[in-house]
């Protein structure tokens, strides 16, 4: 299967909620309507933060999506770039989507002014590290939360 990546499109809305859900129940989270109209909306707005690729195979199916943002980098004075989420349907995995989609945000970023790409992932997310621990050096850095 060839994967194509590509900008998020006005017309992708239902692939990408069918992947984005998915993406929530792999995290144990379930999106309301609000959160998949907000999540979208900001996708598909151009002066938004975040914004998405999309990986699609031969036949036009979105098979996986990366949110991603710019932002100001204090250790470099530079910027810096965050891979808010990257999924690929399991069906599709193994193909090269997850790579190429990190690939195409590393390419966006480079060309709009380098930096560094960073993300996270769960601790028990095995099969993603794989894929990770190939394309990028593994942090040494430990993630807080607290919720406001």
């Amino acid at each position: 299967m060839a994967v194509e990546v590509r900008a998020v499109a006005a017309e992708d809305r239902s692939q990408w909620e069918r992947l984005f859900v998915a993406y929530g129940v792999f995290y144990e989270t379930e999106f309301d309507a609000d959160v998949l109209a907000g999540v979208w909306g900001w996708l598909t707005d151009d002066s938004h933060e975040v914004s998405a690729l999309v990986a699609v195979d031969d036949s036009g199916q979105l098979v996986g999506f990366a949110h991603y943002r710019r932002l100001a980098d204090t250790f470099t004075a530079g910027p810096g770039w965050f891979l808010d989420d990257l999924y690929v349907d399991p069906a599709a995995r193994g193909a090269g989507a997850a790579t190429a989609l990190i690939d195409a945000v590393a390419d966006h970023a480079a060309s709009h002014g380098g930096g560094t790409l960073r993300w996270i992932t769960a601790e028990n997310n095995h099969t993603a590290q794989r894929v990770y621990d190939r394309v990028a050096t593994r942090a040494t850095w430990v993630t807080y939360e607290r919720k406001i």
